[in-house]
């Protein structure tokens, strides 16, 4: 392709100024916008209702793989719990972003969040209130004690990303504190069935398998952290290396844990999907819009669902 440029110079007329790299141009005519996510998707983690629903398939599985049941209010709990805590944490950090100057930090999340602050706020405030109303009508006192360290130690986390001398922000996230995150979630994720593995009639399943597969969910949630902090702040990105042995260990515990407990087999095979999942997302991210990055990167995270048709058909 060529432009032509006009001269004063009667004489010259019109000069052909050939691109420098006519590929480039070329390519960036008809490059495709990136893709976004569908509606119910955006508003699905906008809302901060990923974090809620990962909790709560990561929770039934955990249940199914143990073989314990849970009580109805337990799923609810845990979905009213996290979040709670989730939009509290966004509009936190919106409100430190707006106090400080550095808007740069915000995402489309906190935007989201601090634009509906009062109804947010009202829906946290209504969430925890029925969680705690949950947990003082119906969950047994030595589960209550239990719990409890689980949650002093999250509230010990919450107050001192948003309440210590220097404030959070993504360039302060360090691999550490991605890392707590992960433990904490997956811990919450996994102590209903963790409690109730003895209570269950039958033979009490092994803990130390059990605590093989939570340990791996752990990794992937830490995993997930990590890639989406990467990827927001444009950073390099080991995604695929971390994702790679996370599959591979996944895959060698669930061969050594198969033969005792097909169902945390199992669990482990989609956790290994799961990591895989994000390591394509790695792969493809400049291809797809921020939101439908991070949506997709708690989207993956709902493997276990995959097994739902054959919860009751695998001993």
């Amino acid at each position: 392709m060529q432009i032509e440029a006009a001269t004063t110079d009667s004489t010259i007329g019109t000069v052909l100024v050939p691109l420098s790299n006519p590929t480039v141009f070329h390519s960036t005519i008809h490059a495709r916008p990136p893709v976004d996510a569908p509606g119910p998707i955006r508003l699905w983690h906008l809302s901060s209702l990923d974090a809620p629903s990962v909790a709560v398939v990561w929770s039934l599985a955990f249940a199914w793989a143990t073989g314990v049941h849970l009580p109805f209010w337990v799923p609810i709990l845990l979905a009213l719990g996290t979040w709670a805590v989730y939009i509290g944490d966004r509009l936190l950090d919106a409100r430190n972003a707006f106090n400080t100057g550095n808007l740069n930090q915000l995402r489309e999340r906190h935007y989201f969040h601090w634009s509906h602050r009062r109804t947010l706020l009202a829906v946290a405030v209504a969430a925890a209130f029925v969680a705690a109303a949950l947990i003082f009508s119906l969950m047994p006192l030595a589960v209550r004690h239990r719990d409890s360290i689980l949650a002093v130690a999250a509230l010990a986390y919450f107050t001192g990303v948003h309440c210590g001398g220097r404030r959070w922000s993504p360039a302060r996230f360090s691999p550490s504190k991605e890392l707590l995150v992960g433990v904490l979630f997956t811990a919450g994720c996994a102590l209903p069935a963790l409690t109730r593995m003895n209570l269950e009639p039958g033979p009490a399943p092994l803990r130390w398998p059990f605590l093989a597969v939570v340990a791996q969910y752990a990794a992937l949630a830490w995993l997930n952290c990590y890639a989406i902090e990467v990827w927001e702040s444009k950073g390099a990105s080991r995604v695929p290396r971390w994702a790679a042995s996370i599959a591979v260990s996944s895959v060698l515990v669930a061969v050594c844990i198969a033969p005792g407990g097909l169902r945390l087999a199992l669990l482990l095979f989609a956790a290994t999907l799961s990591a895989l999942l994000l390591l394509l997302l790695d792969r493809i991210r400049r291809r797809l819009t921020p939101i439908a990055l991070r949506s997709a990167a708690d989207l993956v995270l709902l493997t276990p669902l995959l097994l739902a048709a054959f919860w009751r058909r695998i001993p």
